[in-house]
């Protein structure tokens, strides 16, 4: 019992040191650039090189941020992390197409974060359960802000070029400072196979994500805008609200015709 209890003990102390150490590396990193991602130090390897230029969000072009959240992660400005109904939806996808097909993802720009900044490659439940933990710990001491800065700067955007800064000078010859809507939302059309895809040779899947990338940045409007966030917010209770009622009257009408059954 002794035994147990110390046992007990040492494990609740290396739990909390590592929980210590996990905060601590987070709250340095909301400040300071991440020096390297395994997936950097990966192309270092089969490439040779890794290019990347730090650049401040606010040093940016606003054409950039408002293409990766048309991209990637719509909801960006108002989940906690975790788009849940995202997620349910590629759960049903891969369980319908299990065995045939790519799987589906649901991770939004905090979990790419998330997985790219502190942990490694590969797909194991132990990974998925830290990039979980490191998802809820930057959504909680960073800004959404600071995450899109992280994002931009850390992102593979093509064979060892990592980050806007050097995408746009790789495939524009321009800084990121200067892109416009089309650029911005090339850039964003190659984010989710960057060795696949290319922006300095676009193809017509690439231009045509180009495209529907540039109509959705128009219809959400500039995401870092308060007064349009303000607006979509209100629009995204409304839909709730809405969907409730839609719910609401579904379950009515199921309560009803289980009525029936009965009478009958």
């Amino acid at each position: 019992m002794r035994l147990l209890r110390r046992l007990f003990r040492t494990l609740a102390a290396v739990a909390l040191w590592c929980i210590g150490l996990s905060i601590g590396w987070v709250l340095i990193l909301a400040v300071l650039p991440p020096p390297v991602t395994s997936t950097m130090l990966v192309q270092r390897v089969e490439q040779g090189r890794a290019d990347r230029s730090w650049r401040a969000l606010e040093a940016m072009a606003r054409t950039l941020p408002n293409a990766v959240i048309a991209a990637e992660d719509q909801k960006f400005m108002f989940h906690h992390g975790f788009d849940i109904e995202a997620i349910g939806k590629a759960l049903d996808h891969n369980e319908r197409r299990k065995g045939r097909g790519r799987v589906k993802g649901a991770s939004t720009i905090s979990q790419q974060v998330s997985k790219n900044v502190f942990l490694w490659q590969g797909r194991t439940w132990v990974r998925k359960g830290l990039e979980v933990w490191f998802t809820a710990l930057i959504e909680l001491l960073w800004s959404k802000e600071r995450i899109l800065e992280v994002y931009l700067n850390i992102a593979e955007l093509g064979p060892g070029t990592f980050g806007a800064e050097a995408a746009a000078q790789r495939c524009f010859g321009k800084s990121a400072s200067r892109l416009g809507v089309q650029e911005a939302a090339l850039l964003a059309a190659v984010l989710p196979a960057p060795r696949r895809y290319s922006c300095q040779r676009p193809g017509g899947f690439v231009r045509s994500r180009q495209q529907w990338i540039a109509h959705q940045m128009d219809n959400l409007g500039d995401q870092l805008d308060p007064a349009v966030l303000a607006r979509a917010r209100e629009e995204q209770e409304r839909e709730e609200q809405r969907e409730q009622r839609r719910e609401q009257r579904r379950e009515q009408r199921r309560e009803e015709r289980r009525r029936q059954r009965k009478r009958t």
